[in-house]
């Protein structure tokens, strides 16, 4: 019903894959062609130095730096992305998506910068956005069957509570055992505790902020009323009663056009009673045809 509107803007994933591989080209043009990173990491990577500096921001753009001699888990940090981020999107909606990516990078590096406030390493990546995505993902699909490509070579079907449990695991183990200890992880340069902060975003969206309406009413009052300045003041109150007509095909596409794009913005969740239904008749008069 939408062939004769104009096509949808730019999703808010493709914008961030864009800007992490654009970052990603010129940081390795800096260091591998020119052989110097002219700041980058001091301006923009996450260290506790900067944060006393206060270079605030890099709370929020380390997450688009990474290390250019890892190109495989700069490729794995994308797939998440792309993979799990478009199966959230429908549900956050581009303005709580990219809210919750914003506040899992920052969480992560909070966590990360406490467990490393005297130290002098410098964070960068997008790990604590990624691991945020999958705990959010197992939080609202927890027994949907996924199959994992283990090695990117054999297929694993397993649900994804499992694998965050698992994360789970692996990241509270990597900051107990080694990053607080000041050892070297076995899995690399991972920052357990961006991770675990990322994690720890995911799982408080999905159980205090989700379902939360966004809204600010005014306070009730704490005088009893009269009964008939009640009645008087829900009759002026209460909203006007609409109906879409069903027949007339112009008006039901704009509506659907409309509601579509609530959708996109918002969330199927920020949808009112009156929308669902006329989003079934419209469902229900396409299926006649």
């Amino acid at each position: 019903m939408r062939d004769n509107y104009e096509r949808r803007q730019t999703s808010v994933i493709t914008w961030l894959i864009s800007l992490i591989v654009a970052i990603y080209v010129i940081q390795m043009a800096l260091t591998r062609f020119l052989g110097a990173r002219f700041g980058l990491d001091e301006t923009l990577g996450l260290s506790t130095f900067g944060l006393r500096s206060g270079h605030l921001w890099t709370l929020l753009t380390y997450g688009f730096l990474h290390d250019t001699g890892n190109l495989l888990q700069v490729l794995s940090y994308l797939i998440v992305i792309y993979f799990v981020g478009r199966e959230l999107l429908p549900l956050l909606g581009t303005r709580r998506f990219a809210g919750f990516y914003a506040a899992s990078l920052i969480a992560g590096g909070l966590f990360w910068s406490a467990v490393h406030w005297r130290g002098p390493d410098v964070l960068l990546g997008a790990s604590a956005a990624a691991s945020a995505l999958v705990i959010l993902y197992a939080c609202f699909f927890p027994n949907r069957e996924i199959t994992l490509l283990l090695f990117f070579i054999i297929p694993v079907n397993v649900r994804p509570k499992i694998v965050a449990y698992v994360l789970i695991a692996v990241d509270l183990c990597g900051l107990v055992f080694y990053e607080i200890m000041g050892s070297a992880s076995p899995f690399g340069g991972a920052a357990h505790s961006a991770h675990l902060g990322g994690m720890a975003a995911g799982w408080i969206y999905f159980r205090y902020v989700h379902d939360m309406t966004w809204t600010f009413g005014r306070k009730q009052a704490e005088i009893e009323l009269p009964r008939w300045v009640k009645q008087q003041g829900s009759a002026k109150s209460a909203p006007p009663a609409y109906s879409v007509n069903v027949g007339d095909h112009s008006h039901l596409r704009a509506e659907v056009d409309r509601i579509l794009d609530k959708i996109n913005s918002d969330g199927f969740g920020s949808l009112s009673a009156a929308e669902k239904k006329v989003l079934d008749e419209a469902r229900d008069l396409i299926g006649k045809r």
